[in-house]
């Protein structure tokens, strides 16, 4: 960092932000500072003072439910630079038994001047907005399946039994039959396919909101791209674009691998080496993204899809090439005695390197990963 730089660390809450400082090293005093308001009006007057004497300021907090404005607009401010610190990644003392939001924001501080924070990527705010629309559909499913348990556990114990595949038209056709000689329980039951209609609906709405947007996102032409992929439909390759971004960003696949949490873990010591499961630290979104599409790779090599024949020719021999070796992979695995969970997340974990490469192959003339 350039001489005459303040560290600034920063505790933020829903009505707070508390402040401290420090100066630089050698002998660099750490300070409170203070508290202000959560609104742009108090972080613009803190920064100005903090800033005067033509001071550059390097400002961090940790990711939080308060998302990324305190970073937009302390980033767009002059000789001010500003991360976001992943919380997980922030040392701990062992023995550390007191935490407020004033000793959070010296650790923070101290640690910031020490180079010891590990920065999160910040997504621009068109990128946000549709990953939070990403988020939103994924949340549904979630509660569509929540509705599916609650009338299939409501069903069991009334010994009501479907013969058939369940959550078909013709099932739903079949529920709607039904009827039961308690009253209690057939308002009860008229509830559950009402949230289930509901839970339904709201998902095939999101569903459409997705393929509407894009068409106009910026990294469109890399869902498209993905599609080539066995695994990935629309849907499957924008949740895992709008979680990962452009993979080009990461200078290898080690580090994409370590994003979504797939990196081995290690407690290795002198000339023991001891190697455990996978770490999931990362993003849990993409990784179980990744893990439903890995899926696919254990039945044979399948046809290339037909989506593919109007991708790029490069984009192709990727695809294909992941078709074989990943399938290949699976079998290997299973042959060598691993549980087939254990050969899925492996196959999982490699495929993001063709992910990686898709993104490179696919990229439009002069664009730069962001």
């Amino acid at each position: 960092m350039k001489k005459n730089t303040l560290y600034v660390g920063l505790d933020t809450d829903r009505k707070h932000i508390d402040v401290a400082v420090a100066e630089e090293l050698p002998g660099g005093e750490v300070r409170y500072w203070g508290r202000l308001a959560n609104t742009p009006a108090a972080v613009d007057r803190m920064a100005k003072k903090l800033g005067q004497g033509d001071r550059e300021l390097v400002v961090c907090y940790e990711a939080g439910p308060c998302g990324y404005g305190l970073y937009r607009q302390l980033a767009g401010k002059r000789r001010t630079k500003c991360l976001v610190v992943a919380p997980s990644m922030t040392p701990r003392r062992p023995g550390e038994r007191v935490k407020t939001n004033r000793r959070d924001a010296l650790k923070l501080a101290k640690l910031l001047r020490a180079q010891e924070l590990s920065e999160v990527w910040v997504p621009d705010a068109a990128h946000e907005a549709v990953r939070d629309v990403v988020r939103a559909r994924s949340t549904a499913v979630s509660a569509l399946t929540r509705c599916r348990q609650h009338i299939s556990s409501f069903l069991l114990r009334q010994g009501i039994h479907y013969v058939g595949k369940p959550w078909t038209n013709k099932h739903r056709m079949w529920l709607g039959t039904l009827s039961f000689e308690h009253v209690a329980h057939q308002l009860l039951f008229g509830e559950l396919l009402l949230a289930l209609d509901q839970a339904q609906a709201r998902r095939e709405r999101l569903t459409d909101h997705i393929r509407e947007l894009l068409a106009g996102w910026s990294l469109a032409w890399l869902v498209a791209a993905l599609q080539a992929l066995r695994g990935y439909d629309l849907i499957n390759a924008a949740i895992m674009v709008a979680e990962l971004g452009d993979p080009r960003r990461f200078t290898s696949p080690r580090q994409l691998m370590g994003f979504v949490g797939l990196n081995v873990s290690e407690a290795s010591s002198g000339d023991t080496v001891r190697r455990g499961h996978l770490t999931k630290t990362g993003n849990t979104r993409a990784r179980k993204a990744l893990i439903e599409a890995a899926w696919t790779y254990s039945r044979p090599p399948a046809m290339p899809k037909r989506l593919a024949a109007r991708l790029p020719a490069a984009v192709q021999k990727i695809a294909d090439k992941a078709r074989h070796r990943l399938s290949r992979r699976y079998r290997h695995l299973l042959m060598r005695g691993k549980l087939k969970q254990v050969a899925i997340a492996a196959v999982a974990r490699e495929s993001l390197g063709f992910i990686r490469a898709i993104a490179h192959a696919a990229a439009p003339a002069g664009s730069r990963p962001r």
